[in-house]
């Protein structure tokens, strides 16, 4: 599967930076983005990274995205973007939550949307559902189904306190690919190799994958390392 991601405003300082509250958007959709794709390549997805850093204006960093959006033949184009607008800034012990808008019902993306709702959700934040936008710039010109991702609230406190960005992509991911990439410690204790028993001077080498992005190999290797294993890339 071929996936676009992006974080869907200039970075933050710039003009059309996103919204600002106890936390700023383009700061925060941009670390979410940089791990949903990280955990979508652990996955073997190939991953194409479309966010704009240098937009003159709204309409110019919506423009250059999609363009760099449909530049590939992708499957799904995922949108990062928070919310605004609960003005809750000391909080009154609920969330505001997340939702996630896709073109119309038909679209391809809204079993994705659905279940990247229920994903975030779980974490603790308030289920908004799935909502339907004709309007919005990324859902009506990319070529490849989309979906628009608001992740929680960044004026709402309750929204603040729950949010973990490692979390989110998380959540995001598990959406997307309807199981998580990261490594439980019961499967890293599995995958270790038992002591004894083996044959003096023989090695058993155990490949993790193959992969045709280059990308996607070097974030497996990354994993495996992580999870204490030692791992190569071999060129074929």
């Amino acid at each position: 599967m071929i996936v676009n991601v992006h974080a869907g405003h200039n970075p933050a300082g710039m003009t059309a930076s996103g919204a600002v509250g106890l936390i700023d958007e383009s700061t925060e959709n941009r670390k979410v983005k940089e791990e949903v794709i990280r955990q979508l390549r652990i996955l073997g997805y190939t991953v194409y990274d479309c966010t704009v850093d240098n937009g003159t204006s709204q309409s110019d960093v919506l423009k250059k995205i999609t363009a760099k959006c449909n530049a590939h033949q992708a499957d799904l184009d995922v949108s990062i973007h928070f919310n605004s607008a609960a003005d809750d800034k000391d909080g009154d012990g609920k969330t505001t939550g997340t939702e996630v808008y896709v073109y119309s019902e038909t679209s391809g993306a809204k079993t994705y949307a659905d279940r990247v709702c229920r994903e975030i959700a779980a974490l603790g934040f308030k289920n908004r559902g799935v909502k339907y936008s004709t309007g919005l710039y990324v859902l009506r010109h990319t070529k490849a189904p989309a979906m628009l991702i608001e992740c929680c609230f960044v004026d709402d406190r309750d929204d603040v306190q729950l949010y973990d960005y490692r979390k989110m992509a998380g959540a995001i991911v598990r959406g997307i690919a309807g199981k998580s990439a990261e490594v439980s410690e019961e499967e890293k204790t599995d995958e270790m190799p038992s002591a004894g028993g083996g044959e003096k001077g023989t090695l058993y080498r155990v490949q993790a994958g193959a992969y045709s992005v280059k990308e996607n190999a070097e974030a497996m290797r990354k994993r495996l390392e992580e999870a204490g294993f030692d791992a190569i890339i071999i060129r074929e």
